[in-house]
């Protein structure tokens, strides 16, 4: 039977604010944050899309995001987290390289400085949510994450050319089916916060 995940993205934090590398390091949601998660919330029950599980990295920022978002008890999990940026972890995002040729992402870059690899963290994801999707009774399951992780996750099932023309923002929820331990990108959710 095909399953579905809704794989989403936090809100707006104070990092984001700042234009600062926000990785396993943390930052709170900011009031704009806290809007965008109760307006994505608002996309289950306009659609009547019943969850039956919930999970979130454990960073607060996930945690907070997906407490506005729903009501069910969730599991915070480790494997969802962002990407680690060793020691430019809340340095400023202006530090981030430029992709080296051929590359569809910061590569081994942060290794060196004592992060991952983006392999490492597709892997780490990857893992994660098919193992989250095996349990019996998951037809229904939103995990918040992070952006990066988002990025690097979609890579696995698209292009790139592809994965490019899909928009990340704050509390964005990419939709997925699941079946015989493959994920199938179906869409990018992404709200109207033009008010907040």
């Amino acid at each position: 039977m095909t399953k579905k995940l809704y794989l989403m993205r936090h809100g707006e934090t104070l990092f984001n604010q700042l234009k600062r590398i926000q990785g396993w390091s943390d930052s709170p949601l900011t009031e704009k944050g806290i809007a965008q998660a109760k307006i994505a919330g608002n996309y289950f029950s306009a659609n009547q899309i019943t969850l039956d599980h919930a999970y979130a990295s454990t960073s607060e920022r996930a945690c907070d995001t997906l407490e506005q978002v729903t009501t069910l008890p969730y599991q915070r999990v480790k494997g969802l987290k962002e990407w680690n940026f060793g020691v430019f972890e809340g340095e400023s995002e202006s530090l981030n390289p430029p992709h080296a040729p051929g590359e569809t992402s910061y590569g081994d870059f942060f290794v060196p400085f004592g992060g991952e690899s983006s392999q490492e963290l597709q892997e780490r994801m990857v893992n994660t949510l098919t193992e989250i999707m095996e349990r019996p009774d998951h037809q229904e399951v939103l995990a918040v994450s992070h952006g990066g992780s988002l990025y690097l996750f979609l890579q696995k099932w698209l292009s790139f050319p592809e994965v490019k023309k899909v928009q990340f923002s704050n509390c964005c929820i990419l939709v997925f089916s699941y079946s015989d331990k493959e994920f199938q990108f179906l869409e990018a959710i992404n709200h109207d916060f033009s008010e907040l």
